[in-house]
């Protein structure tokens, strides 16, 4: 089962997200204005951007889920989608994102491809998974 293709289909069903091409080359990225808040790595991943703060104030529950892996100093969240309740996780996450968006200033066109903060496929491999569960 792809559940990255049955994660995007549900998201993209949100009026607020947008289809588009992420800066990392990922084939499915999903937008609210300019902001890139998803995209999907393959079958089973996906990345969504969050800010710092958002980061933090749901570091508890993060930290409680397996199929969540962070990155120090990024507001990238990686979420491995192997079941039905990760494509949930991720989708709550989508929705932390798209309020921080909200609450973020408008970033100009074009200023997505010059974003300081790569997706995780732009980083270097060092992962730290938060909780095995």
């Amino acid at each position: 089962m792809n559940t990255a293709r049955h994660a995007s289909e549900r998201l993209m069903s949100w009026p607020a997200l947008t289809q588009g091409r992420p800066p990392c080359g990922a084939g499915l990225g999903l937008n609210a204005g300019f902001q890139e808040i998803v995209h999907f790595h393959g079958e089973h991943e996906a990345d969504v951007h969050l800010t710092h703060a958002m980061i933090a104030k749901l570091r508890p529950a993060l930290a409680g889920s397996s199929a969540i892996r962070l990155r120090a100093g990024s507001e990238w969240v990686t979420v491995r989608l192997d079941i039905g309740s990760d494509i949930d996780l991720l989708t709550t996450l989508v929705s932390a994102a798209l309020q921080a968006a909200t609450r973020a200033e408008a970033t100009p066109p074009g200023a997505a491809a010059r974003r300081s903060d790569p997706c995780t496929r732009e980083r270097s491999p060092a992962v730290s998974v938060v909780a095995a569960g």
